[in-house]
């Protein structure tokens, strides 16, 4: 007899409870222990994908919120650029640019030659604003000029710069500046 063969005949029963120990604790841990190990990461996984989902919802909606205070925002200064910004009728357009845009020219030092005014007969027939075209001749210096389309973009009135042309026919005289201009005005439920 073997000293292994000896040893585990003397301690048989020792032995066969120990190896019993060892079987029923790897059937334990494969039949129990793993299966709720898998099943407990499983969870932590579905938590964080819904911790991440829960997040992203949130984000949503702050900005959905964001959007729609931004929309009432928006809606009130549109109304209110409507209502006190824009002249309320054509007369009125015409009343506000026609001293206007000449006492500008005054203050900053520029020679008032010649002003044509129209009215955009094109623009759709339920459109809520009329526009009012407004073609302006000047002279003066490079610097005077310059003024005076700075404070025509800064001026109360509502007046839009469409278009620049600046010439000078002889090198000594002063540069001529011609302008395009429009300003808008509320419409009647009518379109007049």
């Amino acid at each position: 007899m073997t000293f292994w063969q000896r040893i585990f005949a003397e301690r048989r029963a020792a032995i066969v409870a120990l190896l019993a120990g060892v079987i029923v604790n790897v059937a334990a841990y494969a039949l129990v222990v793993y299966p709720r190990g898998v099943k407990s990461r499983g969870a932590a996984a579905r938590a964080n994908v819904a911790v991440a989902s829960l997040r992203a919802a949130e984000r949503d909606f702050a900005s959905a919120k964001a959007l729609v205070t931004g929309k009432t925002r928006a809606d009130q200064e549109l109304s209110t650029f409507y209502d006190k910004v824009l002249p309320s009728g054509e007369s009125h357009a015409r009343r506000q640019t026609y001293t206007a845009l000449p006492n500008l020219a005054r203050r900053a030092n520029v020679k008032f030659a010649e002003r044509r005014t129209d009215v955009d007969r094109s623009l759709p027939k339920n459109s809520r604003v009329g526009r009012l075209q407004i073609r302006m001749v000047l002279s003066g210096e490079w610097e005077s000029i310059r003024q005076f389309i700075y404070d025509v973009e800064s001026a109360s009135e509502f007046v839009i710069i469409d278009d620049v042309t600046l010439s000078q026919n002889d090198p000594g005289k002063p540069l001529t500046l011609t302008l395009e201009l429009s300003t808008y005005f509320r419409l009647g439920s009518n379109g007049n």
